[in-house]
């Protein structure tokens, strides 16, 4: 089986429709793409057709949000088979998921949904990921997610509870530096120490967004993950620590909502390469 690691390089952007024409100026502006595989998982259209024209120039990362891989149940079936089709052809560079559930008892979520990091749920979740690689024949990555409450039975930190998933079943990981912070201000934690504890040896990819500001029932300060805003400085300083201390790894700028103009979306693409860069200078002058 293809093990789950650096497929890629330097900065890509999650693919839009609206920056399709510019995406087809040539030479490319970034490096490689991302795309939503529930997007793709159709017979054809307008979709698909931009898909295959972005694939002769870009290299191309999946991103599910659909396997609920920690749910009760074993991945379904049929979508699993639409995914391997989609993957099949595509032949992306990467292919990542969430470590989350979104369905239950047949009825699917809006949103991706946290777990308890106990041994139940990682027992579960190993055989989950072992059965979605073994039918695409091939390893994927996991997200860390965005949280906003904690668990009273988990018996590990989630930064173990990943490393020990990637240990046993060969899975790589996607840290996404937008999901630590916002975790971190929701739960009170440090994020600069969750970063030093990670396990950069699995990953494969990092994830950088935008987050919304709100307040919770109680009127506490809430952070809400919904890729939907210019990243934060905090998640710049953030990803500049990793870059300087831990290495420079294949890097997205996600935008889901309020997407911008391609020059926006292009800015920070670029500010994300040039933090990039002075890690590898540094590194070669080390």
């Amino acid at each position: 089986m293809k093990r789950a690691g650096h497929g890629l390089q330097g900065v890509g952007v999650g693919f839009k429709p609206r920056h399709y024409e510019a995406l087809m100026e040539l030479p490319p502006a970034i490096s490689w793409l991302e795309v939503h595989a529930e997007n793709y998982m159709v017979a054809g259209g307008e979709t698909l057709a931009q898909l295959r024209d972005l694939a002769q120039y870009y290299p191309i990362s999946v991103h599910g949000v659909g396997l609920s891989l920690a749910g009760q149940a074993a991945p379904d079936p049929a979508h699993l088979a639409r995914l391997k089709q989609l993957i099949d052809w595509l032949k992306p560079a990467q292919i990542s998921e969430h470590l989350a559930w979104s369905s239950h008892g047949g009825v699917y979520f809006n949103d991706l949904l946290p777990i308890s990091y106990d041994q139940p749920n990682f027992q579960r979740l190993c055989q989950h990921i072992d059965q979605v690689q073994q039918a695409l024949g091939r390893a994927i990555l996991i997200e860390n997610p965005a949280n906003y409450l904690s668990f009273s039975n988990s018996a590990c930190e989630e930064v173990d509870f990943l490393s020990a998933l990637a240990s046993e079943t060969g899975c790589g990981l996607l840290l996404d530096i937008n999901n630590v912070y916002v975790s971190a201000q929701n739960q009170q934690w440090d994020a600069m120490s969750y970063l030093y504890k990670f396990d950069y040896s699995r990953v494969g990819e990092i994830h950088l967004a935008g987050f919304a500001s709100d307040t919770d029932a109680l009127g506490h300060p809430l952070l809400i993950d919904n890729h939907g805003a210019p990243i934060d400085q905090r998640v710049w300083q953030l990803f500049d620590f990793v870059c300087q201390n831990m290495g420079a790894f294949p890097t997205l700028i996600e935008r889901d909502n309020n997407i911008p103009p391609w020059p926006e979306m292009l800015a920070e693409a670029q500010r994300a390469g040039q933090i990039l860069a002075a890690a590898a200078d540094q590194l070669v002058r080390a």
